[in-house]
């Protein structure tokens, strides 16, 4: 089975393990019965209690299998999460003043928790087993912590860990292999070797510079890699680190996934009944805009152009024009400046005042785009700055956005540079708190009317 599936199997079977160790402690508390007044006071709290035991169990990782290994391990985080989620209930009691539920009961309970949650892990272990997909991994260093790195890995050969290549910091020989693992280039050949071994995880274990170590990779590669650096000291000393474990050996993630799972659920349902509602809302200014663009110039009112979404997929992105009537007709494809003599008198408010973006909300409801994100470009622009800014191909890891950290942040005709920074930026920090932030600064710049400046 997958991942996945053993995730959803794990949750399950401990909902219904938390509920029957409650149970069995009332019916070992009141020699086998359940007196109906103190089993109402857990039954009104159960609901409750499940979501708080379930919280403190994925605190502590028992929902990532890879994260614990062996009886001691298992046995070790089920009882943290155990003891502080019993601690937690019985405040919760104290606080709802369900004094009817026997204290004495969570006591009996916490063993009944251990015993069950430990239980059915170690058994169900041994019958489900886990189909991990193949992790293609390359490691950069060729001393004794790149041999211990390359151990850890091999011996997790059943999580999928394939080591495929070692590579050398400077130089190497032909033939030459560690730990029974050729090494198979230099580091500054990183980028080709990760396409060549289709590499989907990269680790560091040699001092290297992290800037040219991304740009290098971000210049050539073609598929997601996962970048993480076994760290030192001045690496730990200069800031905050988000770091995992591989044994006994700390690795510090240089990338890591732009947005957790919730959080994109959570932006999929704002974005389709959030773009409905302005709809509605708005239709009387959307109508009035179209008169508008319609009475400035010749030429349709709403402007279609294919754009590169997430994925690098293309689409086409709706918005009033703003622009003459086949304005690249003679000069191609161009960005928009300050002062563009193509930008029609009514074009120029809208899009000072952002107005000129409004029929995106069509693309939000068809799922092209988000509300927040970074700005969607043309096919022909993406192709000339993936050549030319390193790392450029990573904003294309979320949806783009109908406004965004760069529209906000930057002028309407900063460099791609500049806007890429801002995109990667919004990517490794978003969050809801950061898309309601970004939405508000939008309403200020349209308020304003600083949309060109």
């Amino acid at each position: 089975m997958s991942k996945k599936v053993w995730q959803l199997i794990s949750v399950i079977a401990d909902v219904c393990f938390i509920n029957i160790a409650i149970i069995l402690a009332f019916l070992t508390r009141f020699n086998g019965g359940l007196p109906s007044s103190n089993f109402r006071a857990y039954s009104n709290l159960a609901i409750f209690i499940t979501i708080i035991q379930i919280a403190y169990l994925f605190f502590y990782d028992m929902y990532q299998p890879e994260r614990t290994e062996g009886f001691s391990g298992v046995f070790s985080s089920v009882l943290k999460a155990v003891t502080l989620g019993s601690l937690s209930v019985v405040t919760l009691t104290f606080f709802v003043g369900s004094f009817s539920f026997p204290r004495s009961v969570f006591i009996i309970s916490w063993f009944y928790l251990l015993l069950l949650l430990t239980g059915w892990r170690l058994v169900g272990a041994l019958a489900l087993r886990i189909d991990w997909p193949e992790e293609k991994i390359l490691v950069v260093g060729t001393g004794e912590l790149g041999r211990q790195v390359v151990r850890e890995l091999k011996a997790r050969s059943e999580w999928g860990y394939r080591v495929v290549g070692i590579i050398a910091r400077n130089s190497f020989k032909p033939g030459r292999k560690i730990e029974s693992v050729p090494v198979v280039g230099v580091a500054s050949e990183l980028g080709k070797l990760i396409k060549k071994f289709h590499a989907e995880r990269l680790i560091v274990t040699t001092p290297i510079r992290q800037r040219e170590l991304l740009e290098e990779m971000s210049r050539s590669r073609e598929s997601e890699v996962k970048v993480e650096i076994v760290p030192a000291l001045y690496e730990i000393f200069i800031g905050s680190v988000d770091y995992k474990l591989l044994s006994d050996i700390p690795l510090i993630s240089l990338t890591k996934e732009p947005i957790p799972g919730w959080v994109m659920l959570l932006k999929f349902l704002f974005d389709r009944v959030g773009a409905l509602l302005f709809l509605i809302l708005l239709s009387p200014i959307l109508l009035t805009l179209a008169i508008l663009v319609k009475l400035s110039s010749p030429g349709p009112i709403i402007f279609k152009q294919e754009r590169v979404g997430k994925d690098q997929k293309l689409f086409f992105q709706y918005k009033f024009r703003t622009m003459i009537q086949n304005a690249e007709a003679e000069t191609g494809p161009v960005l928009a400046t300050e002062n563009d003599m193509r930008i029609t008198k009514v074009g120029k408010i809208l899009r000072d005042y952002r107005l000129d973006e409004l029929p995106q909300l069509f693309n939000i409801i068809k799922g092209n785009m988000s509300f927040v994100g970074p700005r969607p470009e043309r096919l022909y622009f993406v192709k000339k700055y993936k050549k030319s800014i390193p790392g450029y191909a990573e904003r294309f890891r979320i949806k783009p956005g109908l406004t965004g950290l760069a529209q906000v942040s930057g002028s309407y005709a900063t460099t791609a540079t500049n806007k890429l920074k801002y995109d990667l930026i919004y990517m490794y920090h978003q969050s809801i708190f950061l898309d309601l932030k970004i939405m508000f600064n939008t309403i200020k710049v349209v308020l304003n009317a600083s949309g060109s400046r």
